[in-house]
């Protein structure tokens, strides 16, 4: 390990962090971690500084990464007790993955750029798969010189990485992405609900689709959980509530409708009702069956 490479932390080894904060180390990255739980098996823990707490973690690392739930939850990293923010020196550079407000976004960044370090937003899509193959797509908010020092350590988690714009403007896309996918699976879910329905294998459909114009992500990776009713996150329903949750309150501060998110998000909620709050995203089809009196694999 080149003692030239610059320290790394990482806070948060979730079902996404884990696997992030890996390819740093297989890389030859010295790391310093610390996380809310106990440090999951799958993290390579041997290769890695396990820190009692986030100042300390900061206090070690050139540069800090964030991958953690929700808006609450990096504003205790930063400027809670022993947080980030108390073991920072000028000159180091805070990169936030969590999908969180924009607005708070800001708001965090101003606060840390004051004590002389960079800050950038930098939220992931993609999901676990996507994490554990470093293919994630990287949506990039901060100024155009600490993007340029932090992408290669980017590039080794994922592969779709765009400089969006100014901070906060990493977490918009991220928002905007969430719109799009949370539409993608209430469409798939409805036309394969309808197919199945009518009699017709869902199986048979989805693959005929999949060579078509409606031929989707979605459709290919959550069509197929939908079919199989395999609903171990992937991402949580909880997670994708946060985020419409996200767009319903910006849309309203910027005086825009947004009918279709809502209904998204109350088929997430219907869902979150019958004890689905930590299935993945694709089992939003069950609210749909359960107005449907009908499960999708079932014969018409």
């Amino acid at each position: 390990m080149s003692d030239t490479k610059p320290k790394i932390g990482f806070i948060g080894l979730g079902i996404m962090g884990t696997p992030m904060a890996n390819h740093l180390i297989a890389a030859g990255y010295p790391l310093f971690t610390n996380t809310r739980s106990k440090v999951p098996e799958a993290f390579n823990s041997q290769s890695a500084t396990i820190c009692k707490n986030n100042q300390e973690v900061a206090q070690h690392a050139d540069i800090i990464f964030m991958m953690v739930p929700d808006t609450p939850n990096v504003e205790a990293v930063l400027f809670g007790e022993n947080g980030v923010a108390a073991g920072l020196s000028k000159g180091k550079i805070v990169v936030d993955m969590s999908s969180i407000s924009p607005i708070e976004t800001k708001e965090f960044a101003q606060k840390i750029r004051a004590l002389g370090c960079e800050y950038l937003d930098a939220p992931v899509s993609g999901g676990e798969v996507g994490a554990k193959n470093a293919t994630l797509s990287i949506m990039v908010g901060g100024d155009d010189v600490t993007f340029a020092t932090i992408k290669p350590l980017f590039e080794l988690m994922g592969k779709n990485i765009t400089h969006v714009g100014a901070v906060g403007d990493g977490q918009t896309a991220k928002v905007a992405n969430q719109i799009i996918v949370a539409l993608n699976i209430e469409a798939v879910s409805e036309a394969l609900l309808f197919a199945a329905k009518a009699g017709a294998d869902p199986a048979k459909v989805r693959q005929a689709l999949m060579g078509g114009f409606a031929s989707s992500k979605i459709l290919e990776v959550h069509g197929e959980r939908m079919i199989n009713r395999t609903f171990d996150p992937g991402f949580r329903i909880e997670l994708h509530q946060k985020d419409l949750n996200l767009a319903l309150s910006s849309a309203k501060a910027l005086g825009v409708s947004l009918p279709n998110t809502a209904t998204a998000q109350e088929l997430f909620n219907a869902c979150a009702a019958h004890g689905g709050k930590a299935w993945d995203h694709s089992a939003m089809v069950k609210a749909l069956e359960k107005l449907a009196n009908f499960e999708i694999g079932q014969k018409a």
